[in-house]
């Protein structure tokens, strides 16, 4: 017996109607990412390890998908850490590339090895899948798309100012609710040197980012288990349960950073950017979230992220600012900041809340039927003179009944089927038929043209 078909856990296929769909979402973040200044790029979907790996920090190094070397794979490693399973050390000796994990570090080795031929600030966006070693569950993949925006080049905070725009306007043509949270990486180290941990910022930010998956209490229990004092991660709650308004929360991090020159400064940069934002007017709630960590460790000042108010899904954008990222591949002083939009987790929402517009599934405007070779030779012709025309149109291609020519045309939600028979020949006409009202009218080439534009 066949085996049968399956894909792996975390992938999907993805129908001609849904991909529609995400083409609609792919083609919205497209057209407001260039009405914004941003030019394309693409990056293979294969990376050497040595890129990726110790970019995401312990845990983002174990999502890596690693790829076995050609051919002998084993060839090269050594027996002793064959038999002792030493996965750490023999992961290099086996495997020199992996899949990429987001578009972020492979886009700051774009930037490195094409830096003589860019304009900087240099203004990208890329629109391709990436792959993480996960545990698939709702909302989480093991393949999914990024729509990732980033300027490289300039210090400026306008850029996350225009970012955060940006972000409003793309959710505001999806018809989705959005609140968009923002903090500051250096506010979370004057953090740790507030309750005398600096040296254990990393840990910190991992653990508090899981805040909204596991509760504060399992974060707490986690940041012990990391080394950090009982009276440290005490110290730490009125900031992780901080409420009120963005100006009270400002105030209250003022009063508690006072002594932090790095809080102070992420304070400062986050009073910048949230009131350049207001003076914009934005449609999203934009609130300060001290609670926000990110969990990758190259972000070093603004982060950010944007959660669906109507629909229970994690972060379906999120980026932030990072000073340091080139610098692992040799050029620095080369700051950035980026966000990038989950497409997949936006089709999820999009789909719940069914925000598509009417016709996003609508593919090929008329389907011409076949009574025969000399209709079909005729309506071809037509199809054709459509085509010219930007019309989308399509043939029959056989003489099937017409019940089943009307059920493929139903099928594929074609709104509009075109009859060519003996009389329409004859007298150079076309019968068109709406497939949602029934109503039929005969029309010359010239008016079918401007009817169905």
């Amino acid at each position: 017996m066949a085996q049968k078909p399956s894909i792996p856990k975390g992938t999907r296929d993805f129908s001609p109607i849904e991909m529609a769909k995400r083409n609609y979402i792919f083609n919205t973040i497209k057209d407001v990412f260039l009405l914004y200044g941003f030019q394309q790029i693409e990056t293979p979907a294969v990376e050497n390890l040595c890129t990726l790996m110790g970019k995401y920090g312990e845990e983002g190094d174990k999502l890596l998908f690693k790829i076995l070397n050609s051919g002998d794979f084993l060839k090269s490693a050594p027996d002793d850490m064959l038999n002792q399973r030493d996965c750490q050390h023999l992961t290099p000796k086996i495997c020199e590339k992996g899949l990429r994990y987001d578009l972020t570090v492979p886009f700051a080795r774009y930037v490195v090895q094409h830096r003589n031929e860019l304009q900087f600030p240099f203004k990208r966006y890329q629109i391709q899948p990436v792959w993480r070693a996960d545990r698939p569950q709702k909302g989480r993949y093991r393949e999914f798309y990024q729509c990732d925006a980033d300027v490289v080049g300039s210090d400026s905070l306008v850029n996350e100012v225009e970012l955060i725009s940006l972000i409003d306007e793309v959710f505001s043509r999806f018809g989705i609710n959005i609140t968009i949270k923002v903090n500051n990486r250096k506010v979370l180290s004057g953090i740790a040197e507030m309750i005398g941990a600096p040296d254990k910022i990393i840990d910190i930010t991992v653990a508090i980012d899981k805040i909204d998956k596991i509760g504060i209490e399992n974060v707490n229990a986690e940041l012990i288990e990391k080394g950090i004092s009982e009276e440290a991660v005490e110290m730490l709650q009125p900031l992780l349960n901080l409420t009120g308004t963005n100006e009270e929360k400002f105030k209250t991090l003022e009063a508690m950073l006072g002594n932090s020159p790095t809080g102070k400064k992420g304070i400062e940069e986050l009073r910048f950017v949230f009131n350049n934002v207001a003076n914009l007017s934005p449609r999203a709630t934009v609130e300060l979230d001290v609670s926000l960590a990110r969990g990758l460790n190259y972000y070093t000042g603004t982060i950010l992220e944007v959660k669906a108010n109507d629909v229970a899904m994690g972060s379906i954008t999120g980026g932030g600012r990072y000073d340091n990222l080139t610098g692992v591949f040799g050029m620095d002083g080369v700051s950035g900041v980026g966000i990038s939009f989950g497409a997949d987790r936006i089709f999820d929402v999009l789909n719940t809340l069914n925000l598509y517009p009417a016709d996003t599934c609508a593919t090929t405007k008329v389907m011409f039927t076949n009574f025969g070779d000399a209709e079909s030779k005729a309506a071809l012709n037509i199809v054709m003179k459509l085509r010219k025309a930007g019309i989308p149109a399509e043939l029959y291609p056989e003489s099937s009944k017409m019940k089943k020519q009307m059920g493929y045309a139903d099928a594929k939600q074609i709104p509009y089927v075109a009859m060519v028979g003996e009389s329409e020949i004859a007298n150079g006409t076309v019968t068109l038929k709406n497939m949602a009202t029934g109503e039929q009218s005969e029309l010359s080439i010239e008016q079918l043209i401007d009817a169905l534009k």
